[in-house]
């Protein structure tokens, strides 16, 4: 008795389990700013102003302790300008806390829709005395479950016994169901998927609270990401810049006094805030949060945010040819008569022995031999047998009317034309041989003794791939197709979809072979895999992507899972990592020059009064001291909100070298973030002198 005969069908009044969410995924449908993500940022923003939470950013922690100096100062010494200033750094620290508050409720209300599909799945759970439902919270590693059609799988698992139809798009956005079977590499499922038909058993394969979707849940709420190691350098930078700019600040006080002038701490303070790295400080883990953020929009999961910035560095890109590079089906391309046969002789028999192929390339001769001559299937009558093809044999036909044809691997068929009497042409091994060094697959086909010619099979190259790959080579990245074909076939296939490199006939010691020569040149490596012996390779890769569809052991190596298992999704990781860095670095050059602008907007027009040489630096003719310091804070404050959408957007990736990344960094970003203060802090005086208030 099989395991599944072990249980009862569900009595009519079985637990229902909900439906799992719409096509598209708990991912799919959020703007850049949602109200309702907008609201909850509003007030995470507050909530932020906690010193515990504001310690971790050293920059917004001195903007902060600022605040509080500034706040006691207008308590003992009240005024408009000191008021003021404590306001606009207030609002600095609230503009940095809702950029970050903002990119955090994008991924929890991710986290949300997927929270809420694990805890309202029930399971049927196997036990020694048949069956009972629990809440798949419940279900621990090992446990057998049993999933009927309309039933939510509760747990990540394999599928020991039986085979169904699944519906996958709650968690990859796919609307077209897949078949998940025992056995292979097909049997592996994800909880928070649907059964469509049929029944199987599950063996659960997750820890409670580590399944994929807790995995899902944990990484797209921004609040539990983990800072990269480049971020935490950035960060240690920042907070070193701000420490320098301390004293600098400080010991203006004396010097002031020493020129029988006087600048009061409000000023000295919104001086500092002025001179940090505010705007990089504020909006760095935003950045960051924005990245995973891309990535799960893309339905990819990363186990770490270090994966992700590592995919930005890579350099070696290894990539499967089949489901890759090419379709992954060889289609029919050509008809190649020999011995004075017609192609339309040659289609004709092809389309005969291949009417009962239903395999893609069986398919593709019968379409091919249609839009060649127009050969349509034909009414065969009863007095005809289909041979099926076999790895005995290694050949299919159709027996017909006293016809025999036949089509299959080039040897066999001679073979068989040998046996019933024939003999094959000179031409045949020729035309063969120049099919196979092509990257293409001949097949023989025969009409009893007669030989008429060969297919072409080819594993056509994905149209776009070629441009994709040059995009790849210009960025610095080396593109390596791996295969199992012979060292002929993929040489052909790697110069016509222009990739760098190819290693034919892969064994998966080869491929950590490679990873490893390459890792050994100071290169990061990025590489694809779905089977059990993907995983060495996958573990050992600087970013190994696992197919969802795969087993369970590639998963784990890897340090992302592409949840629409697409072999190509590997190009579009890259570019996102890549997008996160060069945002971190446009907005890090933008940050660092507006710090620069701001140091000479100021300082030349807080000392005028007391060094009137300075007034010929004053070159935006600043209305007054208080003016200056005022239009500077506002200003500091303002740009953080201008730059929310474009750290959360990410700057457009555009495939070239780091020289010119770096120049376009500097032309855009430096020089605007020098301008851009210059104009804006003489707008914002302009307005504060009309008021009449300065």
């Amino acid at each position: 008795m099989s395991v599944l005969d072990s249980i009862r069908r569900p009595a009519p009044g079985r637990p229902s389990v909900p439906a799992a969410p719409p096509a598209g995924g708990p991912h799919r449908g959020r703007g850049l700013f949602d109200r309702e993500i907008l609201a909850h940022a509003a007030v995470d923003a507050f909530r932020k102003l906690d010193p515990r939470v504001q310690v971790r950013n050293p920059v917004m922690f001195v903007v902060l302790a600022g605040t509080v100096i500034t706040l006691i100062e207008s308590v003992a010494h009240p005024s408009v300008f000191v008021w003021s200033v404590t306001v606009w750094l207030a609002l600095t620290v609230l503009f940095a806390n809702f950029a970050e508050a903002v990119a955090e409720g994008r991924g929890k209300a991710q986290a949300d829709a997927l929270r809420r599909m694990r805890s309202d799945t029930q399971a049927r759970r196997l036990g020694p005395g048949g069956g009972e439902t629990v809440a798949a919270a419940a279900l621990a590693k090992g446990d057998l479950v049993v999933c009927e059609a309309g039933d939510v799988i509760p747990s990540d698992g394999e599928i020991i016994e039986g085979l169904a139809s699944i519906d996958e798009s709650a968690i990859t956005g796919e609307s077209a169901p897949v078949i998940r079977e025992s056995g292979g590499d097909r049997s592996a499922v994800t909880g928070g998927t649907k059964v469509l038909s049929d029944r199987v058993v599950v063996r659960i394969t997750a820890e409670r609270g580590h399944t994929f979707l807790d995995r899902m849940i944990s990484l797209v709420e921004g609040a539990s990401r983990q800072k990269t190691p480049n971020e935490i350098a950035l960060t240690i930078l920042l907070a070193a810049l701000t420490i320098v700019f301390v004293p600098v600040v400080v010991t203006l006080q004396p010097y002031s006094i020493f020129a029988h002038g006087t600048v009061s701490v409000v000023v000295l303070v919104a001086l500092l805030v002025c001179l940090i790295p505010t705007t990089i400080g504020a909006l760095l883990s935003a950045i960051g949060i924005a990245g995973m953020d891309r990535l799960v929009q893309r339905n990819v999961l990363a186990m770490s945010g270090r994966a992700v910035e590592a995919a930005g560095d890579v350099q070696t890109l290894l990539l499967d040819k089949t489901g890759t590079i090419t379709l992954g089906n060889r289609m029919a391309s050509a008809f190649c008569p020999v011995n004075g046969h017609s192609e339309m002789d040659l289609a004709s028999a092809a389309q005969l022995a291949s009417l009962s192929d239903e395999t893609p390339e069986g398919r593709s001769i019968v379409v091919l031999a249609k839009e060649r001559f127009g050969i349509r299937q034909r009414d065969l009558g009863d007095g005809h047998v289909f041979i099926p093809f076999s790895a005995q044999t290694r050949m299919s036909g159709l027996d017909c009317d006293g016809r025999q044809v036949r089509k299959g691997a080039v040897d066999a068929v001679r073979r068989w034309v040998t046996e019933q009497g024939g003999a094959a042409p000179a031409e045949l091994d020729r035309i063969a041989d120049r099919i196979a060094r092509s990257g293409a697959t001949p097949l023989a086909v025969a009409d009893g003794p007669g030989l008429l010619g060969v297919i072409e099979l080819k594993d056509v190259v994905k149209q776009g791939i070629r441009e994709r790959f040059a995009d790849l080579r210009a960025a610095g990245i080396r593109t390596v197709m791996i295969t199992g074909d012979n060292p002929l076939t993929a040489a052909a296939i790697a110069q016509e979809a222009g990739v760098d490199d190819y290693l034919a006939e892969a064994t998966p010691e080869a491929k950590m072979n490679l990873i490893k020569a390459e890792q050994a040149g100071g290169k990061l490596v990025a590489m694809t895999g779905d089977g059990t012996n993907d995983a060495p390779a996958l573990a050992q890769a600087d970013v190994g992507v696992a197919m969802n569809t795969g087993t369970t052991a590639a998963k784990e190596a890897g340090n992302m899972v592409d949840l629409d298992s697409s072999p190509t999704k590997l190009i579009d990781i890259v570019q996102i990592g890549k997008q996160l860095l060069i945002t971190r670095g446009a907005l890090t050059t933008f940050s660092i020059a507006n710090d620069v602008a701001k140091y000479f907007a100021i300082i030349p027009a807080m000392y005028a009064v007391t060094y009137p040489q300075l007034k010929a630096l004053n070159i935006m003719g600043l209305h007054s001291p208080q003016s200056a310091v005022l239009s500077a804070v506002i200003f500091n404050a303002l740009v953080i909100v201008a730059l929310i959408p474009l750290a959360l957007r990410g700057v457009r990736f555009r495939p070239s070298g780091a020289a010119a990344i770096l120049r376009r960094n500097v032309f855009i970003y430096g020089v605007g973030g020098i301008i851009a203060p210059f104009i804006f802090i003489k707008i914002i005086d302009l307005i504060l002198t009309a008021t009449g208030a300065y």
